[in-house]
């Protein structure tokens, strides 16, 4: 709460669109475009569960607004099919930005990860968009055949490590493929893992495409 506090102290400033947040020690994404500056951090517990919180600085022409993220985890039982709010996020420490891939996008794509128990990690690609100042999260650009996702969450061990990164050069989300350490253990979160091959996701008509094995040295 005092961390909050102190922050919301400094976005109210009239330079905080610009002000170097460096020596603060949590994460911060700011928006290309000078639209948005996010910082996220996690409250770790002790039965290996965590509660994440942010504060999202928005630019409207020449209004700024502060928006408190609220981390309602627990009660986003399907996170794939649902468009959220700051007072219901699916919480993550974000730790990149990807901008609009065309001058038509109207939203930001999002890299963070989610610690989420003592035997599970996530990784998220989350969505951010906006009426004016309002925020969203989640949108419907995640195509895998006929489905279409408002976010991607990737569970795996939480003694695992997933890479999820934007490639600039080829203008591509490339990721680990998770796979199970035993096929009995396949859709059980915990037994996943990185097999050392690599998907990835690429701007297609406004949208994210699947791509399934692709070469990661191309990428």
């Amino acid at each position: 709460d005092a961390i909050k506090t102190n922050l919301r102290i400094l976005l109210e400033q009239d330079d905080a669109m610009t002000a170097d947040f460096s020596d603060i020690p949590i994460s911060r994404v700011d928006a290309p475009d000078g639209k948005f500056r996010l910082f996220t951090f996690n409250v770790p517990y002790t039965n290996g569960t965590q509660r994440f919180e942010g504060i999202l600085l928005v630019q409207e022409k020449s209004r700024r607004v502060v928006y408190e993220l609220q981390d309602k985890t627990d009660k986003i039982i399907t996170p794939l099919s649902k468009k959220l709010t700051p007072e219901n996020w699916y919480g993550a420490v974000y730790y990149a930005v990807v901008p609009p891939q065309n001058k038509k996008s109207t939203y930001y794509t999002l890299l963070g990860w989610k610690g989420y128990s003592n035997v599970e990690s996530r990784k998220v690609i989350e969505i951010l968009s906006f009426n004016g100042p309002i925020p969203s999260f989640g949108a419907q650009v995640f195509s895998e055949g006929k489905l279409k996702h408002f976010r991607k969450v990737f569970g795996f061990g939480f003694q695992s490590t997933m890479s999820l990164k934007w490639d600039d050069a080829n203008k591509g989300i490339v990721f680990d493929h998770l796979a199970p350490a035993k096929p009995e253990f396949e859709g059980k979160a915990a037994f996943m893992g990185p097999d050392l091959s690599f998907d990835a996701y690429v701007p297609y008509k406004g949208k994210w495409s699947y791509l399934r094995d692709v070469d990661a040295r191309n990428m």
